[in-house]
């Protein structure tokens, strides 16, 4: 049965409001993108130089031809290089952010200038947006600027969970999937279905069995690992053969996390590849009522 402040949650944002695209489609997470921050993080251990870019053209004059279409093309040119070179130090960033909230030291502007920037400072803004939103929502860290001054920032998971996974063995944190997953909950009126949550995770790269980058083991991480943690409960639905198996909030995620939050998490993510897979369709629902 669901408790009060979940009713109170679920007024505040209504679910047909999930259908709401919020956050810039311009900057994207792609598998792939995080895939190679994930490689490039645990590739940067202790002092371990940063991988540098190879020479970018950016900013350059374009050449001047007598066609104009010779002239567009160029800059074109020029601005996908751009794009491409900030992509590129976007990724590095995530790698040092990390590395950073790993070892749980704070980080500054000048130390994130020094070491991944250079040479494209007056992009930094820019950059360290897209570092922070990718941060979010792939690896659930939030970046938080804590003294305007001295332009520091320390690393935390977001919506308020006090879990990562980072262990000596998992070097990489993974609450943007355990807040994606509480999300869905909610979405499905506080439990949804098991099939349905690996269904919606392969459309991400996730699949049982087959071990993750990021996640490891997720059936692992899903079903037994946050079970212990208490952040999710594994239910057997009752009178159903074959077996069928449901995804509930646990009792530390109702402590720690807020659904508004969380729902406002799964917002973002509706306006990156992802999103069309989050709602949970009316026939889907018809049929996890019905049954076999």
């Amino acid at each position: 049965m669901e408790d009060q402040a979940e009713q109170g949650d679920k007024a505040a944002i209504p679910l047909s409001s999930a259908s709401m695209p919020l956050g810039p489609r311009s900057v994207q997470c792609p598998l792939e993108e995080a895939q190679q921050e994930a490689r490039e993080a645990q590739g940067l251990e202790g002092a371990q130089p940063l991988p540098q870019d190879g020479p970018a053209t950016l900013g350059s004059e374009p050449c001047t031809h007598s066609s104009s279409s010779h002239g567009d093309e160029a800059a074109g040119d020029a601005g996908a290089s751009l794009q491409d070179a900030l992509r590129r130090k976007k990724v590095q960033l995530v790698a040092f952010l990390l590395l950073k909230y790993r070892a749980k030291e704070p980080t500054t502007k000048a130390a994130m200038l020094e070491r991944v920037v250079q040479d494209h400072q007056d992009h930094f803004p820019d950059i360290l947006s897209r570092a922070s939103w990718s941060l979010q929502l792939t690896f659930g860290i939030d970046v938080k600027e804590v003294d305007p001054s001295s332009h520091s920032y320390v690393l935390v998971p977001t919506l308020g969970l006090t879990w990562d996974g980072v262990t000596e063995e998992q070097r990489l944190p993974k609450t943007g999937l355990l807040a994606l997953l509480l999300g869905v909950i909610v979405l499905w009126g506080g439990r949804v279905p098991e099939k349905e949550v690996w269904k919606m995770l392969s459309a991400r790269g996730v699949y049982s069995g087959k071990e993750h980058v990021i996640f490891g083991d997720p059936r692992e991480l899903i079903t037994r690992v946050w079970v212990q943690e208490q952040y999710l409960e594994y239910r057997q639905v009752p009178g159903r053969d074959p077996a069928r198996f449901q995804l509930l909030w646990g009792p530390r995620a109702q402590a720690e996390a807020s659904k508004v939050q969380v729902l406002l998490f799964l917002f973002k993510l509706l306006s990156t590849r992802i999103g069309p897979f989050l709602c949970p369709s009316e026939e889907a629902r018809t049929n996890e009522e019905r049954g076999p």
